[in-house]
């Protein structure tokens, strides 16, 4: 059985022949219930306090966990991020290379062209040159023959033989 304030104030001792003050007794048992209810109201208390720390305790405990599983998800979403950064930018540099090389070939192919056309063309004006050379020559050739022509015309026509004499 525990002792309760009301069980203290309750008590009844028997009485002796000599036996302690009644009063004084019953006074230290009024102090000592008093007391003993002053105590079990502070324990009332803190139990009520330490449950509603003990709670408060367990919400953080909650949020602590909340927040390292925040914490790896988060660092798991940032290695994924990092990992198809990664990927992006090596098809991103190969995509880059291989337009590059594309474009390299193009060049390649562009500048043999320009070989080929200049080569052409040098064919050409040495064509030509012959064609012209040759069209001179023709030309001079006919000049000559009419200039001989000519010349044999006059020799032949006697009125121009007279003004040369004159």
């Amino acid at each position: 059985m525990g002792i309760t304030p009301a069980v203290i104030q309750q008590k009844e001792f028997s009485t002796r022949f000599r036996g302690f003050d009644i009063r004084e007794v019953d006074t230290f048992l009024e102090e000592v219930a008093q007391e003993l209810t002053r105590l079990n109201d502070k324990i009332k208390i803190m139990d009520a306090e330490r449950h509603r720390l003990d709670l408060e305790n367990r919400g953080y405990r909650e949020r602590e966990n909340t927040m390292k599983h925040i914490m790896v998800k988060s660092q798991q979403v940032i290695d994924e991020m990092k990992k198809n950064a990664s990927k992006s930018a090596e098809s991103i540099i190969a995509d880059a290379e291989t337009q590059a090389e594309k474009i390299l070939n193009r060049a390649h192919q562009r500048l043999a062209q320009l070989y080929s056309d200049i080569t052409e063309l040098k064919r050409q004006r040495m064509q030509i040159e012959v064609q012209i050379g040759a069209v001179i020559e023709n030309h001079s050739k006919l000049l000559k023959m009419s200039i001989e022509e000519n010349k044999a015309a006059d020799e032949a026509d006697p009125s121009l033989k007279f003004m040369k004499q004159g």
